[in-house]
């Protein structure tokens, strides 16, 4: 092989190297803009992690791939789903423990540990936000353990004033949710720690793949590629194209009604928070906040 060649063949490799890495950057790049999570940034907790908290997800979803994003003509009037769908028969109340961990590795607020007996009657999530109420109809029987932490969270007043920290657009995402339950987010489009906060423990999944989470489907958030994370954080899916989503949430029930209230103040845009260190944990605050004042469930 003549110098000229050798020269040639070291810079078609050059070449394939330099086009192998942006591939895999721009793959990289399409899935921090796409996952959902709830917990913390792997580069900042060992333990786990919406890799950020926005997540979400196990803050653990790695939707689709750059090839497979989501086109912007998602419909935002399509049906909510009907119903929520238990994978198991009718359970005892006296059948189902629950167990909640202790975490105070990522920013959180601590209230106290929910009881291990979960109310099974217990059907009714009413979000009363500074734009109105969301009512999310949840299944004890399906996912005990998730209700019974929300419900004990809603007791003690761990949402009350709670900033949702992450409205995720189509343009923005590849995805159109509201995700709320830092307690720690300012939503301001500055604090580099949004969508990281938690109520100071994690508990299993459920319910997961019980339905895809299409536009109405309340689901609980954990970080990137993380299960039995559970925690505070919670997403509201305002859009069918989020069906691309893997299969790692805990379904929590479904919203019966106050859609709308998310979609217009969607409209009014998002604040890019480009200090965020998560990457799109919590880095798109809607414009025009959205305030929790309480929630109850019943």
């Amino acid at each position: 092989m003549s110098g000229d060649d050798r020269k040639n063949e070291l810079a078609r490799e050059h070449k394939e190297r330099q086009e192998k890495r942006a591939a895999a950057e721009q793959s990289s790049k399409a899935r921090r803009n796409t996952f959902i999570g709830a917990g913390v940034a792997v580069v900042v907790v060992a333990g786990g992690v919406f890799a950020a908290t926005t997540l979400v997800d196990k803050d653990g979803a790695v939707p689709a791939s750059a090839a497979s994003t989501p086109s912007a003509s998602a419909s935002p009037s399509a049906p909510a789903p009907s119903e929520l769908p238990s994978t198991t028969p009718p359970k005892k109340a006296g059948d189902v423990t629950c167990t909640y961990k202790r975490d105070d590795s990522v920013p959180h607020k601590f209230v106290g540990l929910p009881g291990k007996k979960p109310n099974l009657k217990l059907s009714t999530m009413t979000i009363r936000t500074n734009h109105g109420n969301v009512v999310i109809e949840v299944d004890a029987n399906a996912t005990p353990c998730s209700v019974n932490s929300m419900a004990f969270l809603a007791k003690k007043g761990f949402y009350n004033n709670n900033k949702c920290h992450r409205l995720a657009t189509l343009e923005t995402s590849g995805l159109f949710l509201l995700q709320c339950g830092d307690p720690q987010a300012k939503a301001d489009g500055k604090n580099p720690t949004d969508g990281q906060g938690t109520a100071g423990y994690v508990f299993a999944d459920e319910a997961v793949g019980v339905m895809p989470y299409t536009r109405g489907v309340v689901f609980l958030t954990q970080p990137l590629d993380a299960a039995g994370q559970n925690s505070s954080q919670f997403a509201i899916s305002m859009s069918d194209e989020n069906a691309q989503l893997e299969p790692q949430y805990s379904v929590l029930g479904i919203v019966k009604s106050g859609l709308e209230i998310i979609e217009k103040v969607a409209k009014d845009g998002v604040l890019v928070n480009e200090g965020d260190i998560t990457g799109d944990g919590g880095s798109t605050a809607p414009k025009t906040p959205i305030i929790i004042k309480s929630v109850t469930v019943k």
